[in-house]
Order: structure tokens, then sequence, then C-alpha cells
């Protein structure tokens, strides 16, 4: 095996790992500021997507979160347990079930604003450096989502 070969199995060298250990310094930075707001992370995301748009479906909530339902659906319940958020039929079709925002929920929202800032300020990086980081990750996670649904399942 020559040299080459070897560098491109050396643990920095993957993108994959500098991601996920970001994602883990990311997450580690979160915990005490999600904490005052009584959140995980997940239920943080779950709460952002509802304070854009309130009573949406479950399903609408995975495709924004880029999640299945099977893991969504424990983050609901936790919610609703504590009162962020409710649960209510569609009235123009019953067999749909719209997630609201309770009162308690819709005020979070101002205790979450000052998050994204301390998170920018945390980072090193400006606001154009951020938006253009954030932009090429989501191209980055667009062209794996395609690639990976192009291969045939195993």
């Amino acid at each position: 095996m020559n040299d080459d070969a070897c560098e491109n199995l050396r643990l920095d060298n993957q993108l994959c790992f500098a991601l996920y250990s970001t994602s883990l310094a990311m997450s580690k930075l979160y915990k005490p500021l999600l904490a005052e707001l009584g959140l995980t992370y997940p239920q943080y995301l779950l709460m952002m997507v509802l304070w854009e748009k309130d009573g949406i479906t479950s399903t609408l909530l995975g495709k924004k979160l880029v999640q299945d339902l099977g893991a969504l659906s424990p983050v609901i319940k936790r919610l609703a347990a504590q009162g962020l958020i409710e649960r209510r039929r569609n009235p123009k079709d019953d067999r749909e079930v719209l997630i609201y925002l309770t009162k308690q929920g819709k005020s979070l929202r101002q205790k979450a604003l000052p998050l994204p800032e301390n998170l920018i300020c945390a980072s090193g990086l400006s606001l154009p450096e951020v938006v253009a980081l954030r932009k090429q990750l989501e191209s980055l996670r667009t062209h794996l989502h395609q690639y990976s649904s192009q291969q045939p399942q195993k």
C-alpha cells in the first residue's frame, strides 16, 4: 500500500470525522443553553419549526427536520407532556393530526432568541462566514441524499 492510500485513511483527513466532531462540540455548547429552556437539542429543533409555522403535521415536521416519524414521535410526546405543544385533529380531515404550540410553547420563543447569536459568537466566524458554511453544508447534505437514493437497497 502506498503512502497516499494510507493518508486517505488518516482520521484527521476525514470529512465525516470533521463533521461528527464539530457536531459533538456544537451539542456540548448547546446543552447548558437549552437546559435553561428545559429543552434537548432535538426538542429545540422541533420548536424552531413550530415557531416558524404553527399547526403542521408530524409528516411535514419530519420533512423539515430531515427525520423519519419514528425518531420524531418520542420528541413530540415529550414536548406535549411538558405542555409546550398539543396535538389536534384537523377539522378538515379528522385522519390528520396537527401539532400546535401552546401558550407556554409560544412564550418560550422569546427566551430562545439569544441562542443563535451566542452560537455565532462562540464559533469565531463572522456572520457571512456562518452563512457561507451553512450553504456549503446544505449543498453537501443534498448531494449525499441524492447519492444515497440512487444506490441499490441491500
